[in-house]
């Protein structure tokens, strides 16, 4: 039997940059909207640069929030 519940793809990353950047996920949601006008390696590297976040959480966040910019 597996475990659904199990959270898979970009937010499975959300607790631990919750933990290592002290702020929420609408924290950095919000941040990427005041940008949005950027590609996705752009925000990636936004984030990376402005904010000092890995290359995997960047790229998790950006993920996300594109994806969920289009529904």
């Amino acid at each position: 039997m597996t475990d659904d519940t199990k959270t898979k793809g970009p937010a499975s990353y959300f607790p631990s940059i919750e933990k290592k950047y002290g702020q929420p996920i609408d924290h950095w949601l919000s941040l990427l909207e005041t940008v949005s006008d950027k590609k996705h390696m752009e925000l990636v590297a936004w984030l990376k640069t402005e904010h000092g976040m890995g290359h995997g959480h960047a790229n998790a966040l950006v993920a996300h929030y594109l994806a969920s910019a289009k529904k």
